[in-house]
């Protein structure tokens, strides 16, 4: 091999890496940085043409668009129902939840509302800080829960939007005739989930009370684990069903701690906690009202995806592709009547007839999106625009073949199959954990890295099974960077105005996200021996 062309193959990456860890720039600027710099190095020794780059470039930005726009949309929905005050009206309510029993609150709270919350488009680590200090909780705390709370299920954040960019990238991969579909991949990253929630549980225990939390929450946080297994089981077999595991998985979450406190004879409302203000705010403003725009969104996409004909309508029919764009030719498939972002909007614009917002509202609404939203869609953008270079570095529009020993991805797999050989299993969730952090979302990281996980699992011959495993493995790494992300730790700091304190939970942050990455690749290495899949 090469060694020159490894080296040159990471050096965007490297370069990207000290400018968020040394030079502490935002994801975007590094991104873009990363991106002139792949360009120019593929250009340069990969002898690779400029219309290849910018081809792939457009491609991987309109790829991003299950994430990208997403991100775009659920901004414009959270600032929405900030600025009509149904976002205060739902907080309020939050905070009466679970008031006697900690443990339980944890579970609920982190893991079930923040899992459904994330699923739809909404954003924990904005949204629960300020929550759990008026709870009571530490600024630490109220940091570091809704970072870590509903990670286990970041594959299916977003309305599933990370497994279904691993599933066209995967189908690009094997070509046409081999295609997987997203209950293939669903049947093997399940697998994981109730492992590591249940071990993110007892993570946010010990950070709240250390060894007693975990003493006296043991309970709820192991029928928090089984919930989420029971119920990813079912969803994850069902082809349609799949995008939807973390709206269920969340909702029953809820249900099971709200029916623990029934059984243990604690309330699951208490009011008492609320001030007078509160209290007055809550009679003036019904919740179903504030919860509107979600109940719509969450309806509308049960009715897209649950009937089978609708789904296979929507997904598997009308594609919307883009057409002559890429570079190989291959059709870019938007599926614009079936992806959230689409839905997350109308189900904004279906509110109004709800909420019957002012104009200066509106007008608020929109200069808060305008203020947040351009640098994280970009963010989350720019990183599918890179790994679609390294993916098409070296190709040759005239053949429609890579040129031989051009291509970064295949230099990248190459080394890691003769490097770590039958060891890749246990270091692909660390990737992930790496490209996590790089990217700052797993569908990001997926985008970037999905390509190079699944040529090293052809080049080690592990056959499509292990392809999915060793990819799963990656994603859920790159779900588990969530809580070492300096973009999430100081989004949540600044909801509460204490920007500069989550350098205190980083470092707490990052030793459990090595333990739980080395959780997740052992458990990745174990079924790539045992090839067992439920």
């Amino acid at each position: 091999m090469e060694v020159g062309a490894l080296l040159l193959t990471l050096l965007p990456i490297v370069v990207i890496l000290c400018m968020l860890i040394v030079f502490k720039k935002p994801a975007d600027i590094s991104g873009i940085v990363g991106w002139l710099l792949v360009s120019a190095i593929a250009v340069l020794f990969f002898k690779t043409i400029p219309e290849v780059i910018v081809r792939s470039t457009a491609a991987g930005l309109i790829k991003s668009f299950s994430v990208s726009l997403i991100v775009a949309t659920s901004l414009l929905q959270m600032a929405y129902m900030e600025k009509t005050g149904a976002l205060k009206r739902v907080i309020i309510f939050i905070k009466t939840i679970a008031c006697e029993n900690r443990a339980v609150q944890i579970m609920m709270i982190n893991i079930g509302f923040g899992t459904l919350m994330v699923s739809v488009g909404a954003t924990p680590v904005s949204l629960l800080p300020p929550i759990l200090i008026a709870m009571g909780y530490s600024t630490y705390v109220a940091i570091a829960l809704p970072s870590i709370g509903y990670d286990s299920l970041c594959t299916y954040a977003l309305l599933g939007a990370p497994i279904v960019v691993f599933v066209d990238i995967a189908n690009g991969f094997l070509g046409k005739g081999n295609e997987i579909t997203l209950a293939d991949a669903g049947r093997v990253f399940f697998m994981f989930l109730p492992i590591v929630s249940t071990l993110i549980g007892f993570c946010m225990l010990w950070i709240v009370d250390r060894w007693k939390g975990i003493k006296e929450g043991w309970l709820p946080c192991l029928i928090t684990g089984v919930v989420i297994g029971i119920v990813s089981y079912f969803t994850n077999r069902v082809e349609n069903l799949v995008t939807l595991t973390g709206v269920l998985c969340g909702i029953a979450v809820i249900g099971a701690m709200a029916l623990f406190l029934k059984i243990t004879g604690k309330k699951v409302i208490d009011k008492s906690r609320l001030t007078r203000e509160e209290l007055e705010y809550e009679k003036q403003f019904p919740l179903w009202k504030a919860l509107t725009p979600w109940c719509i969104l969450i309806a509308v996409i049960l009715v897209l995806n649950v009937p089978k004909p609708m789904f296979d309508l929507l997904y598997r029919e009308l594609k919307l592709e883009i057409l002559g764009l890429a570079a190989d030719g291959k059709p870019i498939a938007t599926r614009a009547l079936w992806n959230a972002y689409t839905w997350i909007f109308v189900s904004t614009l279906l509110s109004m007839l709800v909420l019957w917002p002012s104009k200066a509202q509106i007008k608020d609404t929109l200069k808060v999106w305008r203020k947040r939203a351009p640098r994280p869609i970009f963010s989350a953008a720019i990183f599918f625009a890179i790994g679609e270079v390294m993916n098409m570095s070296g190709f040759d529009m005239s053949t429609k073949k890579f040129l031989p020993d051009m291509n970064m991805v295949k230099v990248l797999a190459d080394f890691s199959s003769q490097a770590f050989s039958n060891a890749y299993g246990v270091i692909v969730s660390f990737i992930g954990l790496f490209g996590g952090f790089l990217t700052g979302s797993e569908a990001s990281t997926i985008g970037m890295f999905a390509k190079y996980t699944m040529t090293t699992a052809k080049n080690l011959g592990l056959g499509l099974n292990g392809l999915i495993i060793v990819t799963a493995g990656l994603a859920f790494g790159g779900g588990l960077a969530s809580v070492i992300s300096p973009a999430k730790l100081q989004n949540a700091a600044a909801s509460i105005d204490k920007l500069g304190q989550e350098n205190q939970v980083i470092r707490i942050a990052f030793i459990f996200s090595i333990i739980l990455t080395l959780v997740t690749s052992i458990f990745t290495a174990i079924l790539l021996k045992t090839g067992f899949i439920l």
